[in-house]
């Protein structure tokens, strides 16, 4: 008797879940469902649009609107902070889709993606400098952005993706100055010297660039090494910190 009470309740459980998920999102035509899930979109109600969105992906993979499903995916998901599946998706699509004629707007949107990931809104918030943080999705989307520019330098996203680039380069460029200061202290000077000319080569145009040299004096000067630090000197003269 208990057994059949147990798997009575379980049954309904079972009922409950699917009547709630039909009530979402219920079995209509995949036109109409596309136009509720634009409607969604248009409204900002990420939530509402990311289940139907979804419901028209795994219910009718090769629709007519399967394409256009994915793409809303990823603006939905990168809208309702979930970087992840935003990522996936946009990942997903490139790798299926090579030659679409939005693959650079997907590039795009994949390296606002990567952004995003990078920024700590919480050290935002308070003030707090991290440079030292792992770039890594910084660097993703620089690559993005790269790419974007290089395939499509006519794209309309080209103009915003090239302004990105140009803080990113930075971000980048701080971080590896953080690294070069960090080996210093530890008197790892010859990975201070190595990381300090590594910025001052890849990024020049930058502060970090600038600030590296006296992290690089320093190294020399704690090994000793006279021809490199009147080098190093005469550079610093030429590069002054703004």
């Amino acid at each position: 008797m208990k057994y059949q009470t147990i798997a009575g309740l379980l049954t309904l459980t079972l009922l409950y879940g699917c009547s709630s998920s039909d009530k979402v999102v219920p079995d209509v035509p995949p036109s109409q469902l596309y136009s509720e899930s634009q409607e969604s979109l248009q409204s900002g109600n990420w939530q509402t649009a990311i289940k139907k969105l979804e419901a028209l992906d795994s219910r009718y993979p090769f629709g007519a609107y399967s394409k256009q499903v994915q793409l809303n995916l990823i603006y939905a998901y990168y809208k309702s902070d979930d970087y992840a599946m935003a990522l996936a998706t946009s990942q997903r699509f490139v790798r299926l889709n090579p030659t679409h004629p939005q693959i650079d707007w997907v590039l795009y949107m994949r390296g606002l993606i990567y952004m995003a990931q990078d920024r700590n809104f919480v050290q935002e918030f308070v003030g707090m400098d991290r440079s030292d943080r792992d770039p890594e999705p910084a660097k993703s989307a620089f690559a993005d952005f790269k790419k974007l520019l290089k395939r499509y330098p006519n794209s309309l996203y080209a103009k915003d993706a090239k302004k990105r680039m140009e803080s990113l380069k930075h971000r980048i460029a701080d971080y590896d100055l953080a690294t070069a200061d960090f080996y210093l202290r530890r008197k790892a000077y010859i990975a201070a010297i190595n990381r300090a000319q590594e910025i001052q080569k890849t990024y020049p145009d930058t502060q970090a660039a600038r600030k590296s040299i006296p992290i690089e004096l320093k190294a020399y000067q704690a090994l000793g090494l006279k021809k490199p630090i009147e080098r190093t000197k005469k550079l610093m003269e030429l590069n002054p910190v703004k």
